[in-house]
């Protein structure tokens, strides 16, 4: 059994984040980490032309900007080697192969007893914690839909976690179902590479380009959502006109409403909509069935594939070893409390990096974890 001060879990950005605050504080933690590295969705679950949707200056971690010289949207590498940067420069050791397999408060210590299976050495390690923070990010298992036929399917089915770039699928009929920032961008990746491209889009959603979110992102410094909005929309329409011909709908409320209050992003066109205009991307609607190597969709259109990648998202994990978790999470895994309240439960329990607002959202979870971390140790109540 060992005792801590803070216990963080996830290894991801949120949990790095957190740990280099709490350093510059000097306050001590142990970082458990599942894999066998840091970073481990960008090192091991993003596919090789992911770039960060947003600019550098929305995409920095606390108390280490990024070197000017960084390109504006930086490819999955640079990112990679200036997270890799973040964790030597703060002297950040994580504890890796340690999966965390039961966390609970315990309610005559007044402490939180986590137990974790060191994968190293296959022995279960328990710790006592004051503090727990849940770090373990918003793609804990990916999500394939249950659809009828889908375990018969005998092409190539991947998840978009497993996919790295289109060059395998060169020549080929491959779907990808899916329609966010994701499945767009393979698509496109898909296309590139001269494969036979068909995405599925279900649901409505804004198509915006970087540079939209770029000035959008600063409008929201002076203005309103509300006009914020009204001035995208405004610039969307005139570049990319209406899309519903192409079996693109928007939605009534606007891209930047709906990332706050719903955490659903806009779909950051990287090409993609060209594509679709030349007809080197094909829109399909919903999937009824699969057959053994055909697609059935909703308007009972029946088509050949090779290769299907499903871009349909990931649940949290956090439920399943987190059993105190109506201190502050929901049945699903994420905050009860719409950001910017999320990060904060009951028992000295928080969350960081969970409330769908990005590399920015998690930096300001992170300082103001610390910082409540801070202020709880310094308070009467605690001495």
């Amino acid at each position: 059994m060992e005792d801590v001060l803070v216990m963080i879990v996830g290894a991801g950005p949120a949990g790095l984040a957190l740990a280099a605050c709490l350093t510059v504080m000097t306050i001590p933690f142990i970082l458990l980490e599942k894999e066998d590295c840091h970073n481990s969705l960008w090192k091991k679950r993003a596919y090789d032309r992911c770039h960060l949707h947003l600019a550098k200056e929305f995409c920095s971690l606390p108390h280490r900007p990024h070197p000017r010289q960084a390109k504006k949207y930086m490819p999955k590498n640079d990112f990679i080697n200036y997270v890799d940067d973040y964790v030597t420069h703060f002297g950040i050791k994580p504890r890796y192969n340690h999966v965390v397999e039961h966390a609970a408060f315990d309610e005559i210590q007044g402490k939180w007893e986590i137990r974790a299976l060191d994968m190293s050495c296959n022995v279960t390690q328990v710790f006592i914690s004051s503090f727990l923070v849940v770090a373990t990010g918003e793609n804990g298992k990916s999500v394939i839909p249950d659809i009828p036929g889908v375990k018969d399917f005998e092409g190539d089915l991947v998840h978009s976690s497993q996919y790295k770039s289109g060059l395998e699928y060169q020549d080929k009929d491959v779907l990808v179902v899916g329609c966010g920032n994701s499945g767009m961008e393979i698509g496109y990746d898909l296309a590139n590479y001269g494969a036979r491209t068909s995405i599925v889009v279900r649901n409505s959603f804004h198509v915006v380009s970087k540079e939209m979110i770029w000035v959008g992102m600063h409008l929201l410094k002076y203005l309103s959502i509300w006009v914020v909005d009204i001035l995208v929309l405004m610039a969307v329409k005139i570049k990319y006109g209406d899309l519903s011909k192409y079996g693109i709908h928007r939605p009534e409320e606007g891209p930047f409403f709906i990332k706050a209050t719903k955490g659903r992003s806009p779909v950051i066109d990287v090409g993609t909509v060209a594509k679709i205009r030349s007809g080197k991307i094909k829109v399909c609607p919903g999937i009824s069935r699969i057959n053994k190597n055909s697609v059935v969709f909703e308007n009972e259109v029946e088509s050949h594939f090779d290769a299907i990648v499903f871009a349909t998202g990931f649940r949290s994990t956090v439920c399943e070893w987190l059993k105190d978790y109506e201190y502050l999470m929901k049945d699903d895994g994420f905050p009860k409390n719409r950001f910017p309240n999320h990060w904060k439960g009951s028992k000295r329990l928080y969350c960081a990096g969970l409330a769908r607002m990005g590399l920015q959202g998690l930096s300001r979870d992170a300082q103001a974890i610390a910082a409540d971390i801070k202020s709880t140790l310094q308070s009467t109540e605690f001495q």
